[in-house]
């Protein structure tokens, strides 16, 4: 219990930094990050709590994405958004392909580049999160990623509001641009808002297609991941059972809550708001495992890689909106 109630208290504490000037652009599991990766660099690893904080790096982790697909209105995709899975399927695909390409190109870490391929092309911290068990990542580069992913999502973001008087877009066209291209819910959110209500509309429903498919994409991993073990060794590749309760969720939410059920946008809104708080916990339980050193010799290579992938990407995007 130790370690669950310290997670808790630093994922309060990068709630609290998040509220910071600077920091409230990061967002909280970024700043949760920061202090854990700052506590461990000081203090090193709080050993005697190790198994309440692997239970929360780990189970809280498959807790978070699988409440997290609360988020997600199968409903609305299917009947408004198809035309824009086109479009977020293109995405991913440039993200993950060029990232890596990049990546091997600059000799940089591939499993982080991965990662951060994977965050870039569909929703940032929680793609990174749910593709980690899956493709066997380092508990040290999924939270790297993270922090990665926050960093250049929030740039990006605070360069499309600087940018969108300048550029000749409709609000509906920035909006897609925005939800296309960005990296999360929340830098979509933070891009598309001051550009009126359907701006933002439009950019969320691009993003949450985007959020969709990453159960086919997830799907797809494993089959990658089965073929190299098996080209490998005979290691057995674990089934991702937490994405089957996110699928169930996004059901859930999408036909019975909303249609049936009536629960309020208050309710739904708390729900949302306990989903990245155990999604924090969980990103402390990951940060206490990186070390600045690694840090240093690791990250370089691949923050350069999702830089480049993000300014293509957002280019192509323009010029295709």
């Amino acid at each position: 219990m130790g370690g669950i109630a310290f997670t808790f208290a630093i994922a309060l504490i990068g709630y609290g930094l998040a509220q910071v000037p600077g920091f409230d652009h990061v967002g909280p599991l970024a700043s949760a990050i920061i202090i854990a990766i700052v506590y461990r660099q000081i203090f090193g690893y709080p050993e005697a709590i190790r198994p309440g904080i692997q239970f929360s790096a780990k189970k809280l982790l498959r807790l978070a994405i699988i409440l997290y697909g609360l988020k997600l209105n199968i409903d609305v995709i299917i009947h408004q958004g198809l035309g824009l899975l086109v479009r977020d399927v293109g995405s991913i695909v440039l993200s993950i392909f060029l990232t890596v390409f990049i990546a091997k190109w600059l000799k940089a870490d591939s499993s982080l580049s991965l990662l951060l391929g994977i965050g870039t092309g569909v929703c940032g911290a929680a793609a990174i999160a749910a593709v980690s068990p899956i493709l066997k990542a380092k508990d040290e580069d999924t939270a790297i990623g993270v922090g990665i992913i926050a960093l250049v999502g929030t740039l990006f973001a605070i360069t499309y509001t600087i940018l969108r008087p300048f550029i000749g877009l409709t609000s509906v066209q920035y909006g897609i641009w925005s939800g296309v291209s960005l990296h999360e819910l929340a830098h979509v959110a933070l891009a598309a808002a001051p550009a009126g209500q359907d701006a933002l509309a439009i950019g969320l429903l691009a993003k949450l297609g985007r959020v969709f498919l990453l159960v086919p994409l997830s799907f797809i991993l494993m089959y990658w991941m089965k073929r190299r073990k098996k080209e490998q060794s005979a290691a057995k590749i674990e089934f991702p059972w937490f994405l089957i309760g996110f699928v169930v969720l996004s059901f859930f939410g999408s036909y019975v809550l909303g249609k049936h059920l009536f629960v309020s946008e208050d309710v739904m809104n708390h729900i949302a708001n306990l989903t990245t708080f155990v999604l924090t916990m969980a990103m402390v339980g990951l940060g206490l495992n990186v070390s600045l050193k690694d840090l240093r010799t690791k990250a370089l290579r691949p923050l350069i890689a999702i830089s480049i992938t993000s300014v293509v990407l957002s280019l192509l995007t323009f010029i295709a909106v």
